[in-house]
């Protein structure tokens, strides 16, 4: 049944719309400093509102392009008091759009001018501004003989990867990116500037640790960081396989993932791509080692024992700083315009105390061997060691920060995307990558008690919540009743009170 609208009320509606636009235009207009904003219907909010994921296509109420702290606050209070949602927007690579508030309607507030770095020696703790790409952070380390663990992507904007985890092949040995912060200034939702550590404010610095985008702004924060290995080696090692080497192949990797003494310092991963027939699939060995080059090929022996001999291998071997650079595509420059792309992603962690079964595997690659082969979508699923010997992931009690999965052997990422990233995302995509993360869980007991990474956002994943923050999901949402209770922090992936 339609509904029928007096041409009264609708004239009423309109008014008020047009009434709060101008009232937050007026708003973000009086912010100290001279903020600079963008807003629909002005020549550069196109190009501002460009999403990374070109799936998506929403129109932020406004964009505004913050210089200092206090602009962060008093637009978040502009917010707080006109009934808007407001987003931080660090590099813009959330794969669901959540840097544009993930609907229409938000208030995004961009951090890239926020670009501050400073190392405090002897303590050798950095701070780092919310506004630099992970590209420019390890350049800035690298000046002071230093190094902290992150994602890969040099384009990646610092605040966002550290908000949700920030895993990378260093993550075994240092842990995440978020593990290494010590304190960090915090933007609330009715615009107070907080400082959260383990001392001051110890609720609010449990929620910034893997669930910040629902709890508050972090305009910067101070990290422990590392002195780097003087020696690094970047190494791929390749293969076909048919689905019965596959699967053993894998198998492999998961007894040698369990049962090995494997160094801190290797970092690992499974990374599968479509194979050249039908049935196959091709396989690639890939890591980096943070120790001297000779002492690599001890490590992975055990595991290249299981395997057939390998059609070809590569060693990138150098400082730290090359390792870095050859992870994020050869450079760290992060001058020019960054890439965009159509795709769709899943993840997966399986908790270590609960093993991927041998059902399981075959299932899996028996899929991709045969439906990754059928597909017009390209894909790649890398499936990287987080537990083991002495992985630092699992070092941290599971309660300790909102990240929860400190129980974990694999983290998956499940990715595919159109070719030449041409729009619409087909619905077919959407059915193929559901499947991968099928082929696993169907084949694993009921109970089984998977978890999801939430720098992978999902938002077809059922249980969301309980996947991305497993037991501590209960205390976020005693937490944002608290700190959030009118949901100014509100997007359709945030913790709900």
């Amino acid at each position: 049944m339609r509904l029928l609208i007096p041409h009264s009320l609708l004239a009423l509606i309109v008014h008020g719309a047009v009434l709060a636009k101008s009232d937050l235009l007026e708003s973000l207009a009086g912010v100290s400093g001279g903020l600079i904003f963008t807003y629909p219907n002005q020549m550069d909010y196109p190009r501002a509102s460009e999403p990374f994921n070109l799936r998506y296509s929403y129109q932020p109420a406004a964009i505004a392009y913050v210089n200092s702290v206090e602009q962060v606050s008093e637009v978040v209070k502009v917010g707080y008091d006109l009934g808007y949602n407001v987003v931080a927007r660090s590099g813009g690579h959330s794969y669901v759009a959540a840097g544009l508030g993930g609907k229409d309607g938000s208030i995004v507030i961009d951090l890239s001018n926020l670009t501050y770095f400073a190392m405090d020696q002897p303590a050798a703790v950095a701070t780092v501004a919310s506004g630099l790409r992970i590209g420019q952070v390890a350049t800035h380390l690298n000046e002071w003989g230093r190094a902290l663990p992150h994602a890969t992507g040099a384009y990646v904007g610092w605040g966002g990867q550290t908000a949700y985890g920030g895993y990378g092949f260093s993550t075994r040995k240092w842990g995440l990116t978020l593990d290494m912060v010590l304190s960090a200034r915090v933007v609330l939702a009715n615009g107070t500037v907080v400082t959260a550590s383990k001392d001051t404010n110890p609720d609010i610095f449990f929620a910034i640790r893997g669930a910040a985008p629902s709890f508050g702004i972090i305009t910067s924060m101070r990290l422990q960081t590392w002195q780097p290995p003087s020696s690094t080696t970047v190494y791929q090692y390749a293969w076909n396989m048919d689905i019965r080497t596959g699967t053993a192949a894998l198998s492999a990797f998961q007894n040698y993932s369990l049962t090995a003494d494997i160094p801190p310092a290797l970092g690992v991963e499974f990374v599968l791509v479509p194979g050249d027939a039908r049935g196959a699939v091709t396989l690639l060995l890939s890591g980096t080692w943070y120790g001297p080059a000779d002492e690599l090929e001890p490590v992975l022996r055990p595991l290249l024992a299981e395997l057939p001999t390998p059609r070809s291998s590569t060693f990138d071997v150098g400082d730290y700083l090359n390792s870095v650079k050859n992870l994020a595509g050869g450079s760290l420059d992060v001058s020019g315009p960054g890439a965009h792309s159509t795709f769709y992603v899943k993840s997966l962690i399986t908790p270590q105390s609960e093993p991927l079964t041998v059902g399981a595997m075959k299932a899996f690659i028996t899929y991709i061997a045969n439906e990754g082969f059928d597909t017009d979508l390209g894909w790649f699923l890398q499936i990287g060691l987080l537990g083991g010997t002495d992985s630092q992931i699992n070092s941290v009690a599971s309660t300790d920060t909102a990240f929860p999965h400190r129980d974990s052997l694999f983290m998956m990422q499940l990715y595919a995307y159109t070719k030449g990233d041409v729009l619409p995302y087909p619905e077919h995509g959407f059915t193929f990558v559901d499947g991968i993360v099928d082929s696993f869980v169907n084949n694993m007991p009921d109970d089984w008690d998977y978890g999801a990474y939430t720098n992978y956002f999902d938002d077809r994943l059922e249980d969301s919540d309980y996947r991305y923050y497993k037991q501590n999901l209960p205390k976020l949402k005693h937490l944002k009743a608290k700190y959030d209770p009118t949901g100014v922090f509100d997007f359709p992936h945030a913790i709900k009170p």
